[in-house]
């Protein structure tokens, strides 16, 4: 049978969800990331000092976006997420929140977000916010339930928040702003399969044909898992081969990049839940670690 869209609230459960809900709805932990990427392809794309009310607005706009993104994904896959134990609470499912009501902050987040940024951080990177936002949520988001490639399609919208950075920096994009799309583009593809691995059941009890839940014997994830933290060990040097940043960043970027290889081999080799959770740790410190170095080894 299948499980009603909404549940009658108790007296525990209000109709109308608080602020906590509606910051939920958001998916703030996967909005700070899109940020934080903004912020980086920001400073980077940056020459000479960062014009800090455009970085301020750049923020400002690309948080609205990914906010707005998060509440319409959680909007078109309430009845997925009613499915999955892990995400069976959330505002939707649970009836914290009306749908009318999901809608509409939904649409006011994105389209907020978008005008937000094309008026005052550049036009391009409004359009490129509205591209993620369609591609996310139209393309990646049905594929879901489709084929285990959705994880490669929706790492193409995923990757680009440090493009929409660049380009509220500069107003256009170059090689150097893509090879931070090609790390971002890489990178998904062990932390979310590392998720996938973890949730495999959860996944195929609401019918997402992530690619651990069609390879049961985890050896097609485990191949991707590798070969993805393989491809990223070289593509993650390339910025100091374009002269982005100097001797340091390519040394962390190394030892990182081993590191972050080693956990996708142990993690594809043992099949084990322990491993993926390593792995999925490792690619959480991974990112930002390495944003971190080409920062301060900017040149």
């Amino acid at each position: 049978m299948t499980r009603p869209l909404l549940t009658p609230p108790t007296s525990s459960q209000p109709r109308v969800g608080g602020w906590a809900d509606y910051l939920e709805l958001a998916k703030p932990e996967v909005s700070s990331l899109v940020v934080a990427s903004a912020l980086v392809g920001f400073y980077l794309g940056s020459e000479g000092k960062p014009d800090l009310l455009r970085l301020l607005h750049t923020l400002v706009g690309t948080a609205l976006v990914a906010a707005g993104t998060g509440a319409f994904n959680q909007y078109l896959e309430r009845e997925d997420d009613a499915r999955m134990r892990r995400t069976a609470r959330r505002p939707l499912p649970s009836g914290r929140i009306p749908l009318r009501t999901a809608f509409c902050y939904a649409t006011a987040l994105s389209a907020g977000g978008m005008l937000y940024l094309a008026f005052l951080a550049a036009p391009l990177a409004g359009l490129l916010a509205l591209l993620t936002w369609a591609s996310y949520l139209f393309l990646y988001t049905p594929l879901k339930k489709k084929t285990p490639l959705c994880t490669a399609v929706g790492a193409l919208p995923g990757a680009m928040p440090p493009l929409i950075g660049w380009a509220a920096a500069r107003g256009e994009l170059n090689s150097q702003a893509w090879v931070l799309y090609a790390i971002l583009f890489l990178w998904q593809f062990p932390h979310f399969l590392s998720i996938a691995w973890l949730y495999r059941e959860d996944y195929a009890r609401a019918g997402i044909l992530m690619l651990p839940v069609v390879d049961t014997s985890g050896i097609a994830t485990g191949r991707q898992m590798v070969g993805c933290s393989l491809a990223l060990l070289p593509v993650a040097l390339v910025p100091t081969w374009l002269g982005m940043a100097g001797a340091v960043y390519f040394s962390g970027a190394l030892v990182l990049g081993m590191a972050f290889l080693h956990l996708s081999v142990r993690a594809a080799t043992s099949h084990s839940n322990a491993h993926a959770r390593h792995l999925l740790h490792g690619s959480v410190a991974y990112l930002p670690l390495l944003f971190a170095l080409l920062m301060l080894d900017k040149k």
